[in-house]
Formats: C-alpha cells, structure tokens, sequence
C-alpha cells in the first residue's frame, strides 16, 4: 500500500545488499521489513545499512524522475 501513496518509494528489504541497493539505485524513502521472516538482529543491521547508504544519482536518477513525472501527471502529486 505504501508506493500507491505519491512521494513514497517504498523497499521491503530481507538482506543489507537489498537495503543498500534501495536506496543507491531506486532513493527509496521507506523502508519496510517482514516481522516474521527477519529476526530482531538482522532487522537492527538492515535499518543502519539503509540508513546510511545514500542515492547515487546518475543513470538511477533517470528512473526516479519517471516515477515522480508519472505521479505528477496522473496523481496530482508535488515534487
């Protein structure tokens, strides 16, 4: 339900590679995890990846502003 929310990238994430990559290649901007197929500690390391990688623009950017042009035109939704 989260991505159907304009402005939200949400990543469901179960590995630190899946957390990183979301946030370097997609800017995902919310990160969701499954209570019960990711224990507390693993839960714990995926969040600090996630929240320390950061976007790395370039040929990634390209994708993002599809998704945030295709919210503008057909959602209403602001940049």
């Amino acid at each position: 339900m989260a991505n159907k929310v304009p402005g939200i990238r949400a990543a469901s994430c179960s590995d630190t590679f899946t957390a990183a990559m979301s946030r370097a290649h997609n800017d995902a901007n919310v990160l969701t995890l499954g209570a019960r197929v990711i224990g507390s500690g693993l839960a714990r390391e995926i969040v600090r990846v996630w929240l320390a990688a950061e976007f790395e623009g370039g040929r990634h950017m390209r994708r993002v502003s599809k998704v945030l042009d295709f919210e503008a035109r057909y959602l209403g939704s602001r940049r």
